[in-house]
C-alpha cells in the first residue's frame, strides 16, 4: 500500500505547521510573561496532538495548559487560570468561551486557530493526581519520549482510518478511540498495519499494559489499555463496545479487501432527498419521528441524555410488544433534537397475554386467579395466564402518553430533557427536515449503517 501519497493528503502542510507554531508560541509567551510579571508560580505548557506532532491536517487545535504548584488552593487555581485566559483573549482580540472539565477552562479563536487555555496542577506522576486534566501534561511527555518520528506518521494513518470509519473521537457523541489511545496503540504495536493485524483478533477485555503495571484485573471494559502515566486508569474506558467492534470489523474489511485507499477518504455518496425518503417507503416500515427543543447544556451532557432517552423509549415500545426495527437520534446541537424510530410493527391487536406464575406455585396461582377470575385464566406452557385488553394498540399513542408530566417516569429520561420533551415534543414527517444536509446525512447513515466500515 502506498501510504506516502495518503500522508501527503492528511499531514498538515508546512504553512499550516508554521502558522500553528507561531500562534502557539505567541500565546504561550504572553501567558508565561503574565505569570512571571505577576509572581504567579505557574508554568505554561503546550500539550495535545500539536505538541506531539500527531495532529491531522485541519485538526491542529492548540491546547495550552497552565500548571500550578500542587499546594495551590483549588479556588485560586480556577480564578487565576480564568483571569489569565481572559487577559490573553483581550491581548489577541478574541472572545472567550467558557467550558468545564475538572476545572473551568476557556476556548477561543486566535488567527483562525482554536485555542484551549486550561488550568491544571503540575503533577509528576499519577499518584499526585488532583483532577483528571492534570494527566494531560504527563501524556504529552510520555508520547514524545516513546513515539519515534516515523511512528508519528503511523499515528496519523490510524487516526485518519478511524475518522473515516466512524470510530475516532472520545467525545460521547462518537464514543470512539481517543487520540492518546491511538498513540499508545502505535507505541505498543509499532505501526498502523500491525495495529490492524492485531485488532482483528481482539476479544472482549483485550488488555494492553505497556509498562507491565499488572492492574488490568481492576477493570471490566471491552478494551483495557493501562495508562503508562497512571497505573490506576484505563485509557480505553470511554470506548463504547460497538465502536470497538466497528473498528475490529473495519480492520478485517481493510486487510482482506481491495479498495484500501478509499478507507482514508470520505465516503463517495450523493445525497438525494427523494431517493432517501423513497428508500424508507420501499422498506415498508412506519417511521416515527419525535422532534423536541434541546436544553442549553454542554454537548457531552446533551448527547448521553438523548441517547439514554432514545434507548429507554425503544425498550418500552418493545416491552409493550411493538417491534422497533432500528432507533437513533439526531441533533443540530443548537435548538433541535429528533428521535427516529423505524417500526417493524407499530400497530397491534386489541388483546395481549398477561403472564402469571408457574402452575407449580400454588399460592401465587390462587392469588392470580383471585385477581383476574378463574374463568378467565388458562395455561400457556407451564404458566398461568389470562387475556386482557391492551391499553395502547398504536405505538405513537403510547409515546404521547409517556411524554406527559404524569407518565414521563415510565421510561428513564435524561434529567435535563424531561421538561423540554414534555412541553415541546411533536411528531413530524422526516421529510420536514430532509432539506437540512446534516439530517439528510443522518438518514443516509440510518439506512446504510455498514457503509462506513466497508469500502467494497
Amino acid at each position: 500500500m502506498d501510504y506516502e501519497s495518503i500522508l501527503k493528503d492528511i499531514k498538515p502542510t508546512t504553512d499550516e505547521k508554521e502558522h500553528i507554531d507561531s500562534v502557539s508560541s505567541s500565546v504561550m509567551s504572553f501567558l508565561q510573561g503574565e505569570c512571571d510579571d505577576n509572581d504567579i508560580p505557574a508554568r505554561v505548557a503546550l500539550v495535545g496532538s500539536v505538541a506531539k506532532n500527531t495532529a491531522l491536517k485541519g485538526k491542529s487545535d492548540i491546547d495550552i495548559f497552565i500548571a500550578f504548584p500542587l499546594e495551590t488552593d483549588k479556588k485560586k487555581l480556577k480564578k487565576t487560570g480564568l483571569d489569565l485566559a481572559h487577559k490573553c483573549c483581550d491581548e489577541f482580540g478574541s472572545d472567550p468561551e467558557h467550558h468545564f472539565a475538572s476545572h473551568p477552562y476557556v476556548t477561543t479563536h486566535i488567527e483562525d486557530c482554536e485555542v484551549d487555555i486550561v488550568p491544571c496542577y503540575a503533577i509528576e506522576n499519577g499518584d499526585q493526581l488532583k483532577s483528571a486534566v492534570d494527566r494531560t501534561i504527563l501524556h504529552t511527555r510520555y508520547v514524545k519520549a516513546h513515539l519515534t518520528r516515523e511512528q508519528e506518521d503511523e499515528v496519523l494513518l490510524l487516526k485518519r482510518f478511524m475518522a473515516m470509519t466512524g470510530t475516532y473521537g472520545s467525545e460521547f457523541k462518537v464514543g470512539g478511540f481517543a487520540g492518546y489511545l491511538c498513540e499508545l496503540l502505535i507505541i505498543h504495536y509499532g505501526s498502523f498495519e500491525n495495529t490492524l493485524k492485531n485488532a482483528i483478533d481482539w476479544k472482549y477485555g483485550e488488555t494492553i499494559d505497556i509498562e507491565d503495571y499488572g492492574t488490568a484485573k481492576n477493570f471490566r471494559d471491552p478494551l483495557i489499555v493501562i495508562d503508562p502515566t497512571d497505573r490506576n486508569r484505563n485509557v480505553g474506558a470511554a470506548l463504547r463496545l460497538n465502536k470497538m467492534a466497528e473498528f475490529i470489523q473495519s480492520a478485517r474489511n481493510y486487510l482482506f479487501g481491495d479498495n484500501k485507499r478509499d478507507y482514508f477518504y470520505p465516503l463517495k455518496r450523493e445525497l438525494d432527498k427523494a431517493n432517501i425518503l423513497n428508500e424508507f417507503k420501499n422498506r415498508n416500515s412506519e417511521v416515527i419521528a419525535v422532534r423536541f427543543q434541546i436544553p442549553d447544556i454542554p454537548l457531552d451532557t446533551l448527547h448521553p441524555q438523548i441517547k439514554k432517552t432514545t434507548e429507554a423509549l425503544e425498550r418500552k415500545l418493545n416491552d409493550e410488544e411493538f417491534n422497533v426495527f432500528r432507533a437513533d437520534y439526531w441533533s443540530d446541537e443548537v435548538m433541535t433534537g429528533v428521535i427516529v424510530l423505524e417500526m417493524a410493527s407499530s400497530r397491534l391487536n386489541n388483546v395481549r397475554v398477561n403472564v402469571g406464575p408457574k402452575v407449580f406455585i400454588k399460592q401465587a396461582c390462587e392469588n392470580f386467579i383471585g385477581k383476574y377470575g378463574r374463568e378467565n385464566c388458562y395455561i400457556q406452557d407451564d404458566y398461568l395466564v389470562h387475556t386482557q385488553e391492551r391499553e395502547f394498540t398504536v405505538a405513537s399513542d403510547l409515546i404521547r402518553h409517556i411524554f406527559t408530566r404524569e407518565h414521563i417516569g415510565m421510561i428513564k429520561v435524561g434529567k435535563n430533557l424531561k421538561n423540554t420533551l414534555i412541553s415541546t415534543h411533536e411528531f413530524i414527517d422526516i421529510g420536514e427536515l430532509a432539506d437540512n444536509p446534516d439530517f439528510l446525512m443522518f438518514l443516509d447513515d440510518f439506512l446504510n449503517p455498514a457503509q462506513h466500515i466497508s469500502r467494497c
